[in-house]
């Protein structure tokens, strides 16, 4: 980096900025310590100017010291972009506060501004602040809090302050002024007061707001007044800025206005004097406006877009794959660039200008960037804002948005013959029924003109699909039960890209056709292209749920469990469908969603439970799963077979203000937990839950101690629930319980047992399940003879009779998970090594089964071939052929351990 040149920025100031020449004659001590270098001593003088007991003096001897100390670092060299738009904002944020405490202690002689918020928008609220530039900041109060004498009216007094402080930062007076107030942008400004009561403005926030706003708020922040008064409200309204779902219509509103902003601008289009740096085709705001439209798009579902400034924000969306790396560099270097030069404009007269003079001034604004000339700034400008303005381009069109024509019935029959449907003519005439406002979804005229603006591109992608009619029968029973689908319509307008797997989910799957029709936008989710990162799942789906709603609202936050565990099962059901994961992975993520959803539940009911009846000291509750969510391979259909313990003495108490013994406190908790994860709300339901494998069943506590657990497993339980014990595994609870309950399943599994008896009680409860419970068809992979329901017995057999010897040299031979287990099995000499590739593949089946073929029996042709490509086989026959190569194999393993003989349908 080249030295600092503060002896040629002082000459280039004085020669071509009147103001900043005029601003150093009046400042002589200031212009010594510059002319020396002395930047950073610059600016504590100029902070000491503000050390005058009458703050109108103060403020703006402070503003002018500053700014005639970074105008003269910057031209130097000295000083970068980023440390003088933060040295600005930094001084704004002081000023705004300053400002409002002199306000209230004038009248009132209060030291505070309790309940008097300076919330800062646009530039200031980014810290990007430019040289001569307004401030937006919206100013709230709470009447409840805000200093006042005993006889003022709160919104009366609230409105004198507000007036106050705008005298106080915007009156040009013999000092000259601080700063230039814009209060346009609160809520409702044609009609509010100047200051806004803060309950109005959460009122409006969450139902009056227009989309404009929105965009507003990404870069807002709590400045000034009320600091911590001014973040709780900026938490509030959270949800108005970043919103689960991806809302396309708003994001439109967005596009738009950026749109006719351009289309109203009359100056010129290309940079030469009267072109503005801010409003012109690649300027400023457009570059902000890209940055905040991909922010409100994907920010609501991605936390770490949430940034405000705006070269923060592009190189987020760049990382997060949201834009490309080029766009990003290129929106990012022209966006310094273009504030680099919009501050050499201000900086002549301090003037609030965008709009490149003419003549000599325009040269004066080159050479005192420290260019020959005008025409070389004109020619860096023009480069720069073609590339920038192409970018933008990009997303919003260069045309304006023209309504939708909805083609004649004839017209469209052409068309659709064109793609090939069958019945073209009646087809066109049902699209008619569907456009002709019988249904909700397309009632209105916006929702009628997204719906056509989709139309065509949905109609594409089924006909391209195997089963184009079972396509259009399931969107059409979207439509039939949604009542509003705008949200959707606007999404896959945008996103054509999503169509395609649209149209996947509705043809091979009425599991994710039905979820789509309850919840249309759960279709948000597909946005998100990155792959899926598998070993993460359990982490990252806590997370995101911990980050929900406040703890204290308890209904709040089990939506969002339920919101996160739909978008995630939805996801998984689309990746499955489509091919692109192995289906046992896809069973693997949808158990640790589910472990992610059963911890927060947990959490969240434990937090409310004890808001009530308290806790119990040196005791807890303990979640163990079994059966497949215990082996950590789920399906959609699954439920989740859960029992709950608790550690400590069951005649302990709890210490809240409706203290309970023990076993009812951990009975009542457990319920509570059952209920966050299966009770319907506004969401949906989760999961069915099944606690029926605890302690004496039906007939039995929902909770008992582990020391009742334990005792029972000795002494009372029959050989079915050892079996379960296998595939137990503790899903929730502290590293001490974990070990206790784990201690209790490795002791039942290490039981001495009488194999003969084993196997007649083994065999017995597998007679009785293939008498009551047979296969529904060739693809009931679980029940079928040779399935997945004989692999489980035969294993859990075999675990049981050779764990006392053989689990001590490898203990993976009794895991939960029977990808651990089937091959320590192997190793042990116990199975055929064939056995675990079965069971993989009739896993694959079971789990893709349930989405593509949930009958147990062959589906449709497009679900049958999506089946085989799931499982990784050449056509539906070839996996057939593979089940059955793998029935036998079961089949024979089941003979060797067993010497029986298992008849193969």
């Amino acid at each position: 980096m080249a030295e600092p040149d503060w002896y040629g920025a002082l000459e280039r100031a004085r020669e071509f900025a009147p103001f900043l020449a005029r601003s150093l004659v009046r400042q002589i001590e200031l212009a010594d310590l510059l002319a020396e270098g002395r930047g950073d001593a610059a600016l504590d003088w100029s902070r000491g100017r503000g050390d005058h007991e009458d703050i109108d003096i103060a403020l703006r001897r402070h503003r002018l010291g500053l700014a005639t100390t970074l105008a003269i670092g910057d031209l130097a060299g000295a000083f970068s972009l980023a440390q003088v738009v933060t040295e600005l904002s930094g001084f704004a944020d002081y000023a705004l506060d300053a400002a409002i405490h002199a306000a209230i202690a004038e009248r009132t002689g209060a030291k505070r501004a309790d309940g008097m918020i300076g919330l800062a928008l646009g530039k200031q609220g980014a810290r990007e602040l430019n040289y001569s530039s307004d401030i937006d900041p919206i100013l709230l109060y709470d009447p409840q809090t805000l200093p006042r004498r005993e006889s003022d009216d709160p919104g009366e007094v609230a409105q004198r302050y507000a007036r106050r402080i705008i005298k106080i930062l915007s009156q040009n007076t013999a000092e000259g002024y601080v700063l230039r107030v814009d209060l346009r942008l609160r809520p409702a400004a044609e009609i509010s007061p100047l200051v806004v009561p803060r309950s109005s403005a959460l009122t409006h926030y969450h139902g009056q707001a227009l989309a404009w706003e929105r965009a507003a708020f990404v870069r807002a922040r709590a400045a000034a007044g009320d600091v911590e008064a001014g973040r709780a409200f900026l938490t509030e309204i959270a949800p108005f800025v970043w919103r689960q779902g991806l809302d396309f219509g708003a994001i439109q509103e967005i596009r738009d206005l950026t749109l006719r902003i351009r289309q109203s601008h009359d100056g010129p289009r290309r940079p030469g004097p009267g072109f503005d740096l801010k409003r012109g085709r690649g300027g400023i705001r457009e570059i902000e406006f890209f940055a905040q439209t991909h922010q409100l798009i994907h920010g609501g579902r991605d936390t770490s877009l949430r940034v405000r400034g705006t070269r923060e924000a592009l190189d987020a969306l760049a990382q997060a794959g949201r834009i490309d790396n080029d766009h990003a560099q290129v929106l990012g270097e022209g966006y310094d660039r273009l504030r680099v030069i919009e501050h050499r404009l201000q900086m002549l007269n301090d003037r609030q200008t965008h709009s490149l003079p003419d003549g000599a001034a325009l040269d004066n604004v080159a050479r005192l960037d420290g260019m020959r000339s005008a025409a070389d700034l004109v020619e860096e400008l023009t480069e720069l804002t073609q590339r920038t303005g192409a970018v933008y381009d990009e997303l919003i069109g260069e045309e304006k948005r023209s309504v939708p024509v909805p083609p004649a019935p004839s017209e469209r029959a052409d068309e659709l013959a064109r793609l090939g449907f069958d019945n073209p003519e009646s087809l066109a005439a049902r699209i008619e029924e569907w456009r002709d406002g019988r249904y909700a979804a397309i009632r209105s005229p916006q929702a009628l003109e997204a719906f056509d603006r989709m139309l065509p591109g949905l109609l594409e992608e089924i006909a391209k699909s195997d089963d184009p009619e079972r396509a259009l029968a399931r969107w059409q029973g979207i439509l039939e039960r949604t009542t509003s689908a705008i949200r959707l319509f606007h999404l896959l307008a945008a996103e054509p890209d999503m169509l395609g797997r649209l149209v996947a989910a509705l043809t091979l799957s009425p599991t994710l056709a039905d979820e789509l029709a309850r919840r249309p936008e759960t279709l948000d989710v597909l946005i998100d292209r990155e792959a899926i990162r598998f070993d993460n799942v359990f982490a990252e789906t806590l997370e995101e749920m911990r980050k929900g709603p406040e703890r204290d609202d308890y209904e709040s936050q089990l939506d969002c469990i339920r919101h996160k565990t739909s978008e995630a099962r939805f996801t998984l059901g689309v990746g499955l469908v489509t091919a692109q994961y192995k289906p046992s992975q896809i069973g693997a993520a949808l158990s640790q969603t589910a472990e992610a959803a059963i911890h927060v539940a947990r959490e969240a009911a434990m937090r409310e439970f004890a808001r009530k009846h308290g806790t119990i000291e040196n005791s807890e509750l303990v979640i163990v799963g079994l059966g497949r969510l215990g082996g950590g391979a789920l399906t959609h259909a699954s439920d989740l077979d859960m029992i709950y313990l608790f550690t400590g003495e069951f005649s302990d108490q709890s210490d809240g203000p409706k203290p309970l013994g023990a076993t009812l406190y951990y009975n009542r908790l457990a319920s509570r937990v059952s209920a966050a994860l299966s009770v319907p709300t506004a969401q949906g339901v989760l999961y069915e839950v099944d606690t029926r494998l605890r302690p004496q069943g039906k007939q039995g506590p929902l909770a008992v101690s582990v020391e009742a657990f334990a005792k029972y497993q000795r002494e009372n339980a029959w050989t079915w629930e050892h079996m379960a014990i296998n595939r137990a595994r503790v899903l929730a609870g502290s590293d001490g319980a974990r070990a206790q309950v784990e201690a209790v399943i490795a002791e039942v599994q290490c039981k001495e047992r009488d194999p003969s008896d084993l196997r007649n009680d083994v065999l017995g409860m597998r007679a009785d399940i293939a008498k009551h419970k047979p296969a529904r068809g060739e693809l009931d992979v679980k029940l079928l003879r040779g399935g997945l329901v004989d692999v489980e017995f035969l294993v859990h057999f075999l675990q049981l009779r050779h764990a006392a010897k053989l689990a001590g040299g490898n203990p993976q031979m009794l895991a939960p998970d029977f990808a651990k287990a089937i091959p320590a099995l192997t190793q042990a000499g116990l199975v055929d090594e064939a056995l675990w590739p079965s069971y993989d593949l009739m896993t694959d089946l079971l789990v893709a089964g349930r989405l593509l073929a949930p009958e147990g029996s062959k589906p449709p042709p497009a679900a049958a071939k999506a089946l085989a490509r799931a499982c990784q086989c050449d056509s539906y026959a070839d996996l057939v052929a593979r089940l059955n190569q793998a029935r036998a194999t079961v089949a024979k393993c089941w003979a060797q351990s067993f010497e029986q003989i298992l008849e193969l349908d």
